[in-house]
């Protein structure tokens, strides 16, 4: 049996980071390629300016198209290459790092991740989700290595809409549960090798913090505070999250969420948002404990996570729609099949719809 732990060469959290940037990256290359969004851009451009003040460092910006798909990643590797950069940093959310990871692949050079927000765990993962030009699910990008470095200036994240941390929960979420499962099952994670202690102890770590210092660190955004609990909250969502997924696995929670991108009153929620309804699917499909589900249920409405249909903008169920959606989260090489038991669309259909139901409940007594 191989274990596996993938993790970046560096992984840097702190308040005023950006401004050092090049102190960390000038042994990897010197002339940057940043790509950002363009809103983006006018956010950071003032710290990266200051960071490459008395160094060698060059930038040359480059702005994102919005999704991050086979065509965008081929336009920035051809801008890359036209303009000969030797580094390529990505600033904003999941897709822009998810997108300069692929484009440094093929570029082969060193690839720096700068969230913005905390809102998934794909910076540090040696994974890019690769989707088509209208924003549906196309394939997983498994990376022959995790991001040189990972860079989170907390003072930047923290001035974020609050929105997208609670959107990082619901990610981080379901890593606890997805790396169990994957353990139960001895599925191959998506480092290549079995679930390690190791792996499940940093899924458990970042469960554990999302309970102690999730809503505290929801409140904390909400009053303009960056405090301890956001600094938790964020380290969770980003390292603990990115490590124990890639390292333990992923189940039935991501494969939902998959499913429900051929239904487009989902577009408009984040990741994660989804990702939280599809842990509560996966529970039910797991029948865990009253308890433990109550737990999980608890957390999300103290956040603020989708916990019904309604939740993620469908407001007229449509059954067909929703049995489409089951049918893609059971697609072949899906990692619903990673859960410790048969499944099928039947079945995750059901869930689906008792999940639903459920978090209708719960909405009237919390």
């Amino acid at each position: 049996m191989t274990r596996i732990i993938g993790s970046p060469s560096r992984y840097i959290q702190g308040k005023g980071t950006l401004k050092e940037l090049t102190k960390y990256t000038e042994k990897l290359g010197k002339k940057m390629l940043v790509l950002v969004s363009a809103s983006g851009k006018k956010r950071v451009e003032k710290d990266l300016n200051f960071a490459i003040e008395n160094s060698e460092s060059e930038i040359v910006f480059e702005i994102f198209n919005g999704e991050c798909s086979k065509a965008e990643i081929n336009r920035i590797c051809e801008n890359l290459k036209n303009e000969k950069c030797d580094i390529l940093v990505g600033i904003g959310g999941g897709k822009i790092l998810d997108t300069a990871k692929a484009v440094a692949y093929y570029a082969n050079i060193p690839v720096v991740g700068v969230p913005t927000a905390a809102s998934t765990d794909a910076p540090c993962s040696a994974l890019s989700v690769i989707y088509t030009e209208d924003g549906q699910f196309e394939e997983y990008l498994f990376l022959p290595s995790n991001p040189d470095i990972i860079l989170i200036d907390t003072e930047i994240v923290g001035k974020a809409p609050t929105r997208l941390l609670v959107s990082g929960m619901g990610d981080a979420l379901a890593t606890f549960f997805e790396t169990r499962a994957c353990m139960k099952s001895n599925a191959i994670s998506c480092m290549g090798g079995q679930v390690s202690k190791t792996a499940m102890a940093l899924s458990k770590l970042c469960y554990d913090t999302l309970i102690s210092d999730g809503f505290k660190a929801k409140t904390a955004l909400e009053a303009g505070a960056l405090t301890e609990a956001v600094e938790n909250v964020i380290e969770a969502n980003t390292y603990l999250s990115g490590i124990g997924f890639e390292s333990g696995g992923l189940a039935g929670a991501h494969a939902i969420h998959n499913g429900f991108t051929c239904i487009e009153e989902t577009h408009k929620m984040y990741h994660g948002e989804k990702v939280a309804f599809g842990v509560l699917t996966q529970l039910i499909l797991e029948n865990v404990s009253t308890e433990e589900f109550e737990e999980v249920m608890d957390f999300c409405l103290s956040v603020g996570l989708p916990v019904t249909l309604e939740d993620l903008g469908i407001k007229e169920i449509n059954k067909d729609k929703i049995m489409e959606a089951a049918k893609l989260a059971c697609a072949e090489g899906e990692t619903i099949f990673n859960m410790p038991f048969e499944v099928d669309s039947e079945k995750v259909y059901s869930a689906i719809m008792t999940a639903d139901k459920m978090g209708h409940y719960y909405k009237e007594f919390y």
